[in-house]
């Protein structure tokens, strides 16, 4: 019993890591969103790490980057005190649309 529960787990497992989002490279341009797209997928080519680091100093190097990477912007802001501003969005989402021509 344990070994076929522990195969299903695996098997569903391997199943779920299928459907997580793609990279940001991977994604279609017209998909990537600076507030809806999660910020390590943002991240995740050098170009859209460049247009975070330079809309949003600081935060890819963050202390507590690792727990908040799989967050979206907008799920973040609430949090940050201020730290990230509609305006900051924003542009980073006019850098993110330069990167698409």
């Amino acid at each position: 019993m344990n070994k076929l529960l522990t195969a299903g787990l695996i098997g569903l497992s391997l199943s779920l890591g299928a459907l997580t989002a793609p990279a940001f490279a991977e994604t279609p341009a017209a998909a990537v969103s600076a507030g809806d797209t999660p910020i390590a997928d943002i991240a995740a080519t050098p170009e859209g790490k460049a247009a975070l680091d330079k809309n949003l100093p600081g935060i890819t190097s963050h202390e507590a980057y690792d727990q908040f990477k799989g967050m979206t912007l907008k799920q973040v802001q609430p949090m940050s005190q201020g730290a990230i501003t509609d305006d900051q969005i924003k542009a980073l989402q006019a850098d993110l649309d330069k990167l698409k021509k």
